[in-house]
Formats: structure tokens, C-alpha cells, sequence
């Protein structure tokens, strides 16, 4: 029996729009969903850069005019990877047009936005999701579920740091990331909101209050003149312009289920690549993660007997961890793009039997308001409490 089709309308072409191409060309490979997914439609502003990725990417259509995209009636899910000024405004008019949405993170580069994004969810009750992939690493996953079978205890610190060092040239030129009109924020929207999102996923609790500081390091940059596509492209022009963002945002925070956190991200740290790293303890014992080591974790547990107690080293490649029975043989590892092939295989299962997907826009703007409470700090220096 043939599966009911659902056309794609992937908007963006670039970092997120070949990981998500991927994702819905390979997840029947992997997984036995009810729908087949038709990568119909792959829209972008540049036609010559569009097109190309049309090809590359195996999309049936490219277009330049998201507007004319969304409203198109063959289009049933519209997935968004633009850059971060635009998700409120594509995410709530793909969603009046009756589109489920997919949207990269951040909802949007405002809490107000990402509120308003999320109240008009709920009331056309079309699925809606929010790209925050590392929540499908089966190793994160997994911890997640350890902590909710009570493996750890009462939980009492969660710590992250999320470091990278792709910007510490200065002449590295002023891209949209560092425009804090087009991207919100600097690292701190870019990299803590990771930590904050999987601080929320793997303790099952809400930020109660935070206290934060930033910093802006290099102020000014070279404006950008041209870019070919990803950093190595990227054409610096003689003339300089302010950097708009921050550089570094470190922050402590508050939990309703009492833990305390603390939290740090910056792309000025010599070395660290993509250093996602986290570690939360609890009474009963501690899980040690990093992201750039993601089939795996750091275990610890009181309960073991004394002379053989320390942090254990647990491979989430086991077929009763989460979606790896999909995939290959104890040990034998997947990589970072399997984290989105996950995610669009649930998503496309919550379209399929219309259900809630989660991380959901609730997700989405709860994630916005903390680090909007962040921001309001680092400016007040009070703690901050953010709206749940």
C-alpha cells in the first residue's frame, strides 16, 4: 500500500538547509514511518545559489519568493533555516497559511515574537516543532531518561560551557551572526541556547532565575564583502563596522526543582572547535557529556560498591537506547547528522498521526525567555526570572 505523500518546503539552502535535506532524503532509509516525505520545493534568496542546491540536495523545485512557497497549496510542511530575523515572520505565516512547521532555533530573536509564535500555534493546532537536534543524540537521550527514572537522584547542579573559536581572528568579517539586528545575540543566542534547552530536556524542570554578564571583545570588524559560501569564503572589504553583539555570556541560574547552574558560551576560546560539554550531579550520582565525543557518556553512581567506584564510560549504541535500532551494531557509531535525521523522523510522525512533536514552540519560547531573562540581567546586574 502506497504511504500518503507530504510535500516539503525547505526555506534556506545554506549550514541548515543541507543538514535538513539530508535528513528527509535519508530517514526512510533508517526508519519505517507512514508518510513518504517529497522534497518538493527548496527556497532561497540567491537563484544561481538556490538552484545549485537544488541539485546537490535532490530537491524536485527551487524558488526564490518564500511568500509565493508558502502559499502554494501542494506544500504541507514548511521547514525554515533562514537566518534568525525571519523565523517569526515565516514561522506565523506559513502556520496561516495551515502549514506544520518546522523552524531552526531560535522561534525568534524576541520573546515577544516567539510568545506570539507560539500563541498562534496552539490555536490552528497544526504540529509544530523546534530544531534543537542535540535533544536526539541517543546518548542525550538517553541520559535524559536516567535522570527521569531516578538513576541520579534528586538532581542538585547542572553546568555547561559551549565553546568555539571560529571568530578569534579579527579580521574574520562582520557576518550575520555578529549583527545583532539579523541574529539577536552573539554566542549567546547561537550557543547557550543549546545549554539552556538541554539543561530543560535531560533535569525535566523550568529556569526559575539567572544572573548573567557578557562581553564584546573585539568591537569592531571589517565589513563583509562577499561570501562563497561558509567561513573559508567569506571576502573582508577595506571599511570596518561595529560588532553588535556579544562575544562571551556566562551566567548562573536558578531551577524549580532546586538545582543550581551555571552556564558559559563564547567563540573566542583558542582550540575548542565545537566544544558543547556538560555535566550535571545529583545525589545520587553524575553524567559527564561532550558533544564532541556524541556516542557516548560519563557515568557515576554512589550505589557502586566501595574499591570500584568512578566515572564509567557508557556507549549510547546499544539497540534498546533511543533510535538506535535503526542504525548499526553495538559500538559501531553515527555521526551529527544523525541527530536530524532523529528529529525529522519524529516530526514526521507527528504529522502523520497529528500529535504534538516535541521540542515544541512552547519549547521554543520558553528557551527564548531565559535568555532574554539573561539579557536583562547582564544589562541590570539583578537576577532575573524568567516567564514560563
Amino acid at each position: 500500500m502506497a504511504k500518503r505523500k507530504v510535500n516539503i518546503a525547505l526555506i534556506g539552502y545554506q549550514f541548515m538547509g543541507k543538514a535538513h535535506s539530508n535528513a528527509y532524503r535519508q530517514v526512510s532509509r533508517f526508519f519505517d514511518i507512514d508518510v513518504e516525505p517529497v522534497l518538493k520545493v527548496i527556497c532561497g534568496r540567491n537563484e544561481t545559489k538556490v538552484q545549485a542546491a537544488m541539485q546537490q540536495f535532490g530537491w524536485e523545485e527551487y524558488a526564490t519568493d518564500w511568500q509565493e512557497v508558502i502559499a502554494r497549496k501542494d506544500i504541507d510542511i514548511v521547514d525554515i533555516g533562514t537566518p534568525n530575523n525571519t523565523h517569526a515572520l515565516i514561522t506565523q505565516a506559513a502556520l496561516r497559511a495551515g502549514k506544520h512547521v518546522l523552524c531552526e532555533k531560535p522561534l525568534a530573536i524576541s520573546v515577544e515574537d516567539a510568545k506570539a509564535s507560539y500563541d498562534l500555534a496552539v490555536s490552528t493546532g497544526l504540529v509544530n516543532g523546534i530544531c534543537h537536534n542535540y535533544r536526539f543524540a541517543p546518548a542525550i537521550a538517553y541520559a535524559s531518561q536516567l535522570v527521569s527514572e531516578g538513576k541520579l537522584g534528586k538532581i542538585r547542579h547542572f553546568r555547561g560551557q559551549y565553546l568555539q573559536d571560529w571568530i578569534i581572528d579579527p579580521e574574520v568579517p562582520l557576518v550575520w551572526r555578529l549583527d545583532k539586528s539579523i541574529a539577536g545575540s552573539g554566542s549567546h543566542g547561537d550557543l547557550n541556547a543549546h545549554l539552556i534547552d538541554t539543561a530543560r530536556f535531560v533535569m525535566h524542570t523550568e529556569f526559575k532565575s539567572v544572573s548573567g554578564l557578557s562581553e564584546t571583545f573585539i568591537k569592531e570588524r571589517p565589513l563583509l564583502a562577499d561570501t562563497s559560501g561558509g567561513l573559508a569564503g567569506f571576502k573582508a572589504s577595506s571599511e570596518k563596522g561595529a560588532v553588535t553583539v556579544d562575544d562571551v555570556t556566562a551566567f548562573l541560574a536558578r531551577f524549580d526543582n532546586g538545582a543550581t547552574g551555571t552556564f558559559e558560551a563564547t567563540r573566542l576560546a583558542p582550540g575548542r572547535k565545537n566544544y558543547n560539554y556538560w555535566e550535571i550531579n545529583g545525589e545520587k550520582g553524575s553524567i559527564v557529556y561532550n558533544q564532541e565525543r556524541m556516542n557516548e557518556f560519563q557515568l557515576y553512581l554512589t550505589d557502586d560498591p566501595d574499591g570500584i567506584q568512578g566515572f564509567r564510560n557508557v556507549q549510547a549504541t546499544q539497540s534498546f537506547m533511543p533510535y538506535m535500532s535503526a542504525y548499526w551494531p553495538v559500538a559501531h557509531i553515527i555521526g551529527y547528522e544523525h541527530t536530524f535525521i532523529n528529529m525529522i523522523k519524529v516530526f514526521l510522525d507527528a504529522v502523520a498521526e497529528n500529535k504534538p512533536f516535541s521540542p515544541s514552540f512552547l519549547d521554543g519560547y520558553r528557551n527564548q525567555a531565559v535568555l532574554d531573562a539573561v539579557d536583562r540581567s547582564c544589562i541590570s546586574g539583578d537576577w532575573t526570572i524568567p516567564p514560563h
